[in-house]
């Protein structure tokens, strides 16, 4: 291939007679020059879409938004013991303090997440971190238990707000080939954010183990979502929103900042509009839409095997430390701080095997994307999520010889293909399948309407499990992870290389569908 500098190309970069030209009279749509490709001064292909330095700020800022998730929800587990000491909380009072958050997360992503449809991306983008600073500081002096509840769940409310609106900001920015790998490789933040959040609470203990450490975890994620929230500012806001919203001078500008490069290409941004650009004076939409006939079944898809997921991740959940008492070591009878303090390291550890579970199937996922489809990578996912949970059921029947090693062996499946299917593809899939002018609200309501899974779980599994037995329940969650894949058949609407705009044609589903069967 040359080494000249690329020229951009006028015509469709999927059409193979296209040839080198300027774009100055081009009118495109905007995911046509996201997705536009350069040609070599010979004539020859470049051989992929080369992301900007922009588009890969709006990545980092986005998976950080990803990655201080994963480090509340887990780091609150390990601060947990201390608060109780500290505030002397009893059972109940626990139950409020972690359940703050995930309460939280699941009034955020109806509520402010919808938002980014009627405000803008960037807007929203911005006030969610600005949302997630305060009430984290707030948190880390906390002077009793209401204020510290109240804090945690302001800040779930900003996590929950990130759910779609980060999903968004990079799915409405990105190169149709790269979006599902970009999107996934940020949503895999929130797993290293769960490490991270042990490690440091870990960390921390080592360090100063002393009651008030609690304070320190909590405070030290300020100053970096200070950071991150002044980086938001400087971020352009979605095209694809400002022209669904009529503004087309405004989306040939921000068009332009996103596409910044060294050569330039494109030299001139004129806008024409794609099958997204329907536009939308009022409030961009409503949450009736999501259950109108035309989109009703991507509403179905998006939502119920999110669902069907959290019911599964939430209720294994209960059992998990089963497996890592076994695995780890037995915790010390409490008879001091020390030995509150010792247990406490001990689940940080624990907690920290299943985050590179976490991981491993996150990473098998981003390469994996792209080549075999969310639809088959979800259906996989869901059938060794079954098998896994299959296993863990024939353990606690099985004697302890034989109970270990199917224990460890249905847990790590588990993890691994919930990661590698279920749990990243329903998060992809949201924020694919609806149009521009109802995107937010359509991935908002599968994200809360997910958590109504995970609370469900948390709340009545163990009342279910004393009544029924823990086989039995284990058994109605390989029901639930098969259900899943009932659903996904059915209902499924592949996005794998689907431009973002159409899916906002007369029926997506069938734009969708003729993708599905090229895969």
């Amino acid at each position: 291939m040359s080494t000249a500098d690329p020229q951009y190309s006028t015509q469709d970069p999927t059409d193979p007679d296209r040839t080198p030209g300027d774009s100055t009279n081009s009118a495109r749509t905007v995911q046509q020059y996201i997705d536009e490709r350069p040609l070599w001064s010979d004539g020859t292909d470049t051989p992929h879409v080369p992301m900007t330095g922009m588009q890969w700020r709006i990545w980092w800022l986005a998976a950080a938004g990803k990655f201080f998730e994963g480090i509340m929800i887990f780091m609150t587990g390990v601060a947990l013991p201390l608060l109780t000491i500290d505030f002397d909380l009893n059972t109940t009072q626990q139950g409020f303090v972690t359940s703050a958050s995930l309460a939280g997360i699941l009034v955020g992503a109806t509520v402010l997440g919808s938002l980014a449809d009627r405000y803008g991306r960037k807007r929203m983008f911005i006030v969610e971190m600005a949302v997630f600073a305060v009430f984290v500081a707030g948190t880390t002096f906390a002077p009793n238990l209401v204020f510290l509840v109240i804090c945690l769940f302001g800040a779930g409310i900003a996590l929950g707000c990130d759910y779609p609106t980060a999903h968004m900001v990079i799915s409405e920015s990105a190169p149709t080939v790269r979006r599902g790998r970009l999107v996934l490789s940020a949503f895999g933040f929130q797993s290293l954010g769960a490490f991270a959040g042990t490690f440091l609470g870990f960390l921390i203990l080592y360090e100063n183990p002393a009651v008030d450490a609690w304070r320190w975890m909590y405070g030290a994620v300020i100053i970096p979502a200070v950071l991150v929230l002044i980086g938001r500012f400087f971020v352009p806001d979605s095209a694809h929103w400002l022209m669904a919203r009529g503004r087309t001078h405004e989306a040939e500008s921000e068009t332009e900042r996103l596409l910044t490069r060294e050569p330039a290409y494109p030299t001139n941004v004129t806008l024409r509009r794609g099958a997204d650009d329907e536009v939308t004076t009022a409030a961009s939409g409503s949450y009736l839409d999501l259950f109108r006939a035309k989109y009703r079944r991507v509403t179905i898809f998006a939502s119920v095997p999110w669902v069907l997921q959290d019911l599964s991740t939430y209720g294994v959940g209960i059992f998990t430390p089963v497996l890592l008492a076994t695995i780890i070591g037995q915790q010390s009878e409490v008879n001091d701080l020390h030995d509150v303090i010792h247990n406490d390291m001990l689940g940080a550890e624990g907690s920290a095997l299943m985050d590179i579970v976490f991981v491993l199937g996150i990473v098998a996922a981003i390469f994996l994307v792209e080549r075999f489809g969310r639809i088959r990578l979800q259906i996989t996912g869901f059938i060794g999520c079954a098998l896994g949970l299959f296993l863990v059921a024939i353990a606690s029947l099985s004697p302890p010889d034989y109970s270990i090693p199917l224990l460890f062996a249905g847990f790590i499946l588990f993890y691994f293909m919930n990661n590698l299917g279920p749990n990243s593809m329903t998060y992809l899939i949201s924020g694919e399948v609806f149009p521009t002018e109802i995107r937010g609200k359509g991935a908002g309501f599968a994200a809360s309407i997910a958590k109504v899974g995970a609370v469900a779980a948390a709340f009545f599994f163990p009342i279910v499990q004393d009544a029924i037995g823990t086989s039995t329940l284990l058994f109605i969650l390989v029901g639930t992870a098969l259900l899943g894949v009932v659903v996904t058949i059915r209902y499924g609407v592949e996005t794998t290389g689907v431009s973002i705009e159409s899916m906002s044609t007369a029926d997506p589903q069938d734009s969708a569908a003729s993708t599905a069967s090229r895969v």
